[in-house]
């Protein structure tokens, strides 16, 4: 298991802070919604989710 998949916070932390520095435009929009996607679904308790939202957060900003 990677860092990343055993401290979800961390992860939630590090792709909220590439967001924000992110510069405007469709990329980041993109990474916004699958962000938001991922704290619902933390707040639901779906981790798996939560993790796949994040990593497609990740993939649009890159």
């Amino acid at each position: 298991m990677t860092p990343e998949t055993n401290k979800p916070s961390l992860t939630m932390t590090s792709v909220k802070a590439a967001c924000d520095k992110a510069p405007a435009g469709p990329k980041k929009d993109a990474a916004l919604k699958h962000y938001r996607a991922a704290e619902k679904a933390q707040a639901a308790k779906k981790h798996t989710d939560m993790i796949k939202e994040l990593g497609a957060a990740k993939y649009a900003l890159g």
